[in-house]
């Protein structure tokens, strides 16, 4: 994560509603209507929203008298340098130590094993 540093899990929440929006844009009131029961106050959702711009995961552009808030990273992307810290950090960089900790952890089904084994297989 190139001098970004990691999400909170609240910070992660943020983010996903972001991501889930057209362009992963949107306004205060675009995000706080994706919230879950019980929604945050107003001021607490901006209060993330300023972290994750000083984080770097978020722009804002104001329009009018509103910020449009924007992701500079995706969720892809995120979602990837996350797991190879995940991958470093408790696995010694080693991606088979990783899926046999999720293999056997998870107790896959003979048809998860398969289709895990058909991308490995297909991989390019």
């Amino acid at each position: 994560m190139k001098e970004k540093k990691q999400l909170t899990k609240a910070e992660t929440q943020v983010m996903n509603i972001l991501w889930s929006l057209p362009e992963s844009k949107g306004y205060s009131s675009e995000i706080m209507e994706k919230f879950p029961e019980p929604k945050p106050a107003l001021t607490t959702l901006l209060t993330f929203l300023k972290i994750l711009k000083e984080k770097g995961f978020v722009s804002s552009e104001k329009i009018g008298k509103a910020q449009l808030f924007s992701t500079t990273i995706s969720k892809e992307d995120y979602t990837r340098a996350y797991m190879k810290e995940v991958k470093n950090t408790f696995f010694g960089g080693s991606f088979a130590s990783l899926v046999s900790f999720f293999a056997k952890d998870e107790h896959l089904s003979d048809e998860e094993v398969s289709e895990i084994m058909e991308i490995i297989k297909n991989r390019k």
